[in-house]
């Protein structure tokens, strides 16, 4: 039986959260620091339903080889 790998490309909205000791921010100054960017150890939360299907393809799957060279087929 022949396999496909389907892959959806898709947007959405989440928060980053992290909670953080008193001494890595400056809140007189408004100052994140090192917390102005999201990073791993932030714990992201998808916000329900705001996930957007941007585009679909698909392609034949060979477990014994990964070639990338092989022309997906999209749905754009």
């Amino acid at each position: 039986m022949t396999k496909y790998l389907v892959r959806h490309y898709v947007t959405a909205d989440f928060i980053a959260e992290k909670i953080v000791d008193e001494s890595e921010i400056d809140s007189e100054k408004n100052n994140l620091k090192q917390n102005t960017i999201p990073d791993g150890s932030f714990s992201f939360i998808m916000v329900e339903q705001s996930e957007k299907l941007i585009r679909t393809t698909y392609e034949k799957y060979d477990e014994s080889l990964n070639n990338s060279s092989k022309e997906p087929i999209s749905n754009k």
